[in-house]
């Protein structure tokens, strides 16, 4: 019978208790508290109105607003006018729906940016409660952040946080995998997570790109091992590369913003351009300061031109040491390669008319704040004195996002602030112009169309412009002026029916009907010409010549309420009263 020492030897020795880690409940609390912040901080936007390209949405023309979901789903970016024609079912042009799906959106970005972090701190062998602080500043740091505003309160910059949901997750899911080798569930997961973020916007074709990085440098590290178990993944994604990379060219092939196309600069232009603009960029993240919805960037015609051989000469030496000392700043190293990665869609070689805009920044967020990581770690600083800073910052950063929604919420507020920092630049005053004009300041407007003229050389667009903001004004004759100065640039069905318009309302019967004539002749399919001579000859009493041309406007447009009232009064043989 063995020993009682002997049977005490036998008995296994029991291991101390697991640390208990947090609940999963607390993980719901902390992402409704940061959606919570998020909505906070972008309250002002939530009832701003529409803006600049805003109003060139589908939802924004009264006649395709009401077509088929078909063809919202014909666009160049299927899955995201999908979402617009989401919102307008529920809200039809009302703008706080869009606000508020916006906001959502950024929130949920910022939950994956903190999954993303959190995990790539972990194979960086981070300890437990530096990586799970370290991570949640990196989530909250992507939602209260200044530069990220342009991204959210602006609803035509939907393309770049819902591209960027689906982007972010296909990595997440990439990232969380259960074994080093991608399984075939994973690899169609991300498969169809990236095919949406495709159809949302084409900057986010670089995803396999960005895998095959993060195999190189973390699976199992620094070695081509990785990759070449995960073929599974990469053949099939190869090939939706391959299918995005011509969805992208056939894009471009059309754009008249973007592409090798451009006439204003070159495509080696564009890219000692953007050799300056990164450097932008990453000053915008560390120090962000004079924001601006319509930056006035000089264009780098040579190497030498605004500095752009200074930039170039600090990327490359920047890549090189990245490379050279990847083993003992991996984190950092990684962070730098993914960033120019994710960078590289819009800020290289393929010209885009705007060469410094702040959204590009979005979707490269999430690599500058592993860059940050790493640095953090290595300052030789107390702890406590440590996250006191970075909570400090989280809080200024999040009254400057808050008071750059501020200046979002309204369109004269926002291109004052833009005119003032891009005085030299034509657009930022046409658009304060026309905010002044849609709020009935209009001698304001004029003032700033005057200004916009002086920057530029005017098109037929601001003359015509300009000269509604004259008629507003009680200027007639100036604005007579200023759509002759129009047609004689360009003559166009609208220009001639402005000129009609004008001189109706001057009662120049003989000078109106003969300016609406010729813009019968220019676009016979103008229905608005219609509406204008409809309501001249209703005026003169001519009440059949009247509803015929009512009619005609109506079969160009069934929604034209104008013309509707208008054959109203004609069959009703009813004069108007002039107001």
């Amino acid at each position: 019978m063995p020993s009682k020492t002997a049977k005490q030897k036998e008995q296994p020795v029991p291991l101390p208790p697991k640390p208990a880690g947090p609940r999963w409940w607390w993980y719901i609390v902390g992402i409704l508290a940061a959606v919570a912040v998020g909505f906070e901080i972008y309250d002002p936007i939530l009832h701003a109105p529409f803006i600049f390209d805003d109003r060139y949405l589908p939802f924004m023309n009264p006649a395709f607003a009401q077509s088929s979901i078909g063809s919202w789903l014909a666009s160049v970016r299927p899955l995201l006018m999908l979402g617009y024609w989401t919102n307008f079912q529920f809200s039809q042009s009302e703008p706080y729906s869009y606000h508020i799906v916006n906001v959502l959106l950024h929130c949920a970005n910022a939950v994956l940016v903190w999954l993303i972090v959190r995990r790539i701190l972990k194979w960086a062998e981070f300890a437990g409660t530096v990586r799970e602080a370290l991570a949640l500043f990196g989530g909250l740091l992507f939602l209260v952040h200044p530069a990220q505003t342009e991204s959210v309160a602006y609803v035509a910059s939907r393309s770049e946080s819902q591209s960027l949901l689906f982007f972010l997750g296909a990595f997440a899911l990439f990232l969380y995998r259960r074994q080093p080798v991608v399984s075939v569930p994973v690899t169609v997961g991300v498969l169809a997570l990236f095919a949406a973020a495709v159809t949302s916007k084409e900057h986010t074709a670089v995803l396999p790109a960005l895998l095959l990085l993060t195999d190189y440098y973390w699976n199992p590290g620094f070695t081509l091992e990785g990759i070449r178990k995960n073929w599974k993944l990469y053949i099939p994604i190869a090939a939706g590369a391959i299918l995005a990379g011509t969805f992208v060219l056939r894009i471009l092939s059309g754009a008249t913003t973007a592409g090798f196309g451009i006439k204003e600069f070159t495509w080696y232009q564009y890219f000692f351009t953007q050799c300056r603009a990164l450097w932008v960029y990453l000053r915008m993240f560390i120090l962000p300061y004079d924001l601006n919805v319509d930056h006035d960037f000089a264009i780098s015609r040579t190497i030498l031109d605004h500095g752009a051989i200074a930039g170039m000469l600090a990327l490359t030496g920047l890549a090189v040491a990245a490379w050279i000392w990847r083993r003992q700043y991996k984190l950092a190293s990684y962070g730098f390669f993914a960033f120019i990665l994710l960078m590289a869609p819009t800020s290289s070689f393929v010209p885009i008319a705007d060469p410094l805009v702040e959204r590009r920044l979005y979707v490269a967020f999430f690599p500058l704040i592993l860059i940050c990581c790493d640095f953090i770690m290595r300052l030789r600083v107390p702890r406590t004195a440590v996250a006191s800073a970075l909570a400090l910052l989280l809080i200024l950063f999040a009254g400057l996002s808050y008071g750059r929604n501020k200046v979002w919420s309204d369109p004269v507020t926002l291109w004052q602030d833009t005119a003032a920092k891009s005085p030299n630049k034509s657009r930022p005053h046409f658009q304060l112009a026309f905010a002044y004009y849609s709020q009935g300041q209009c001698d304001e407007a004029s003032r700033e169309y005057q200004r916009a003229s002086e920057v530029s050389k005017p098109d037929a667009a601001l003359y015509v412009d300009w000269a509604l903001a004259e008629d507003c004004a009680r200027r007639p004759q100036k604005a007579l002026d200023l759509l002759q100065k129009a047609a004689a640039i360009e003559k166009t069905a609208h220009i001639y029916s402005q000129i009609g318009m004008l001189h109706a309302k001057q009662n120049q019967r003989a000078e109106a009907f003969a300016a609406l004539d010729e813009a019968e002749k220019l676009d016979p399919a103008f229905a608005i010409v219609y509406v204008y001579r409809g309501n001249l000859l209703l005026l003169g009493g001519d009440f059949d010549k009247a509803a015929a041309d009512f009619r005609k406007a109506l079969q160009l447009n069934q929604s034209d309420a104008a013309a509707r009232n208008g054959l109203d009064l004609a069959q009703r043989r009813v004069v108007p009263q002039v107001q």
